[in-house]
């Protein structure tokens, strides 16, 4: 009996031993990860927003009184000039109410004749003392009266005069045409929509940007330094914009549901190839010197802190805190706990631990980061 138990714990021993072994063997494979060297250089930066183009003027033309439509002098997607006429209404009920308005305004000044005539027979007779002083009051107040009325009278005939030339509709500015919903022969209604006019010549382009970089913007100088900083545009179709646009201002407060605030720019526009309402995105190039950029992909968090794998001279990796600057497309540019000739993991980092050894195989940084140096 002692020799089965003794054979046993000699097999068990044996057995816990070659496990042992095994468990050494795979812990001493060390693994192949992409390992990034960090460059620090004067780089060149290009940031990208979403933009939202709108024209220099976009005005909707509606009716300020009814009628039915008579006529439309332009079409549809036609450039217009200033004061041309674009639209008319029916005016004969605004010629008639004008006539009526005239025809009031000359019966109230026959009024004042009237009166005027009036007071000079009244005075007469209260010189001679043949009628009381009352009467020339009496007769001051029709006077007072008949001029009040001419007042009244010119008043409503200026306001038929303002309802008939507003059957005439006409362009406020430049600019193009837009849809137009109603046809000849369309009951218009006061208010109604006839169509609406885009000034084109120059575009507003809104871009949105985060907080830290509005707060870099106006550390720079803000719209005094770089109210006229040249920027770029990009189409919907991924094309650049063949004309460089400036930026003018932004917004007064910050978006507290997106932490960002508004930026606006100008666009010349010759070729009129804008449309209000078009998207791109604005291209802002900006210039860092000694910069240190890496990966979105080679960064963790950990309790709302960023960190990396750097690696040491025999290729053991350990966790180092870094401080981001700011958050580009797919890269953070870092603003402290790097520096140049740090050896860091590409990507991959959550297959690893503080302390493994791995297997560095080098990137090229250029390629992977695709920026550019001066």
């Amino acid at each position: 009996m002692k020799f089965i138990v003794l054979l046993a714990v000699a097999g068990s021993l044996l057995v816990t031993g070659c496990s042992s072994e095994k468990n050494k063997s795979h812990t001493s494979v060390e693994q192949e990860l992409p390992v990034l060297q960090i460059d620090a250089r004067d780089t060149l930066l290009r940031r990208t927003y979403v933009a939202n183009i709108n024209a220099y003027q976009n005005v909707e033309l509606r009716a300020k009184v009814a009628g039915f439509l008579e006529k439309i002098f332009v079409d549809e997607g036609r450039f217009v000039k200033k004061g041309e006429p674009l639209f008319a209404l029916n005016d004969a009920e605004y010629k008639v109410q004008l006539s009526e308005a005239s025809a009031f305004l000359a019966s109230t000044k026959a009024e004042v004749k009237m009166a005027e005539v009036e007071l000079a027979r009244v005075e007469g007779l209260v010189k001679k003392d043949i009628v009381t002083k009352s009467e020339l009051d009496l007769a001051q107040a029709k006077l007072n009266a008949a001029q009040a009325k001419v007042q009244e009278a010119v008043a409503r005939e200026e306001k038929a005069n303002i309802g008939l030339s507003q059957t005439l509709i006409r362009a406020p500015f430049s600019g193009v045409i837009d849809r137009i919903p109603h046809k000849i022969g369309s009951l218009i209604e006061e208010g109604t929509l006839l169509t609406t006019l885009s000034d084109v010549h120059s575009m507003h382009v809104y871009f949105k940007v985060s907080e830290n970089e509005y707060l870099q913007f106006i550390k720079n100088g803000g719209m005094k330094e770089n109210a006229g900083q040249q920027i770029k545009l990009q189409l919907s179709d991924r094309t650049d914009y063949p004309y460089a646009g400036k930026i003018e201002t932004m917004d007064g407060e910050i978006e507290k549901e997106t932490g960002s605030i508004a930026f606006r720019a100008s666009f010349p526009n010759p070729d009129k190839l804008l449309k209000h309402g078009a998207s791109g995105k604005i291209i802002l190039n900006s210039t860092v010197d000694d910069a240190i950029l890496i990966p979105q992909r080679s960064v963790f968090e950990i309790q709302d802190k960023n960190y990396v794998f750097v690696l040491n001279n025999e290729n053991k990796v350990s966790m180092r805190s870094i401080e981001p600057d700011t958050r580009l497309e797919d890269l953070i540019l870092v603003k402290s706990g790097l520096q140049d000739g740090d050896r860091i993991v590409y990507e991959g980092v959550q297959n690893i631990k503080e302390g493994n050894t791995i297997k560095p195989r080098l990137l090229s940084f250029n390629a992977l980061l695709n920026i550019s140096s001066k």
